[in-house]
């Protein structure tokens, strides 16, 4: 597949909300990016292999949304991936402060603040994230920004991280949410928890 209309790729979009919080930080930023970037197969990929090897499962109404843009929906790879009765509690305690030893936030919030105008940003949060039992990745400041309805979510996630990266060598998780996007319990929990860092 070389191409992807736009229910299709808002699917995708919609797929990789889900999986915030359950999938580790690393893999959902590469499934992303790829997808992002036209890489439909290596974003199946990584996608379907992750999701098996580190036990993700997924709920039979997500397996379905993942069919409409798979590349092979009918192949060995995603009935692999173990099947779920219902999604799972965020595995993050969410507060809007951190511990006192948590890294300072500071540079991070001016980035993200300053770079969220050109990704047709509405607002920027910002809270300290607590594994529980079972959390695929440590401690850490999640940043959630809301952008205009029928903004690129991808593309702003591809665009805002490796900012981030490039500039000042951080990898904070940035989930970013569209207007009219459903949140998944990961992103209400983070929102419900955060501090307003920036507002259009």
């Amino acid at each position: 597949m070389n191409t992807m209309d736009a229910k299709t790729y808002a699917a995708v979009a919609e797929v990789c909300r889900r999986l915030a919080g359950r999938l580790s930080d690393d893999v959902l930023g590469t499934v992303r990016e790829n997808y992002a970037a036209g890489e439909f197969d290596l974003g199946d990929d990584a996608l379907l292999l992750n999701l098996a090897y580190q036990g993700v499962g997924i709920t039979i109404e997500e397996q379905t949304l993942m069919r409409t843009f798979l590349g092979d929906p009918d192949g060995p790879d995603l009935a692999d991936v173990p099947v779920i009765a219902e999604v799972p509690p965020p595995s993050y305690r969410f507060s809007p402060g951190g511990p006192g030893n948590a890294p300072d936030p500071a540079l991070a919030d001016a980035l993200l603040s300053a770079e969220a105008p050109a990704w047709r940003g509405r607002s920027l949060h910002r809270s300290w994230r607590a594994p529980l039992d079972g959390a695929p990745d440590a401690g850490a400041w999640t940043y959630v920004l809301r952008v205009a309805e029928g903004t690129d979510e991808l593309a702003a996630f591809s665009g805002v991280t490796s900012r981030l990266w490039v500039s000042l060598k951080q990898k904070w998780p940035v989930e970013v949410i569209a207007e009219d996007s459903a949140r998944g319990p990961y992103q209400a929990a983070a929102l419900a928890a955060a501090y307003p860092v920036w507002h259009a």
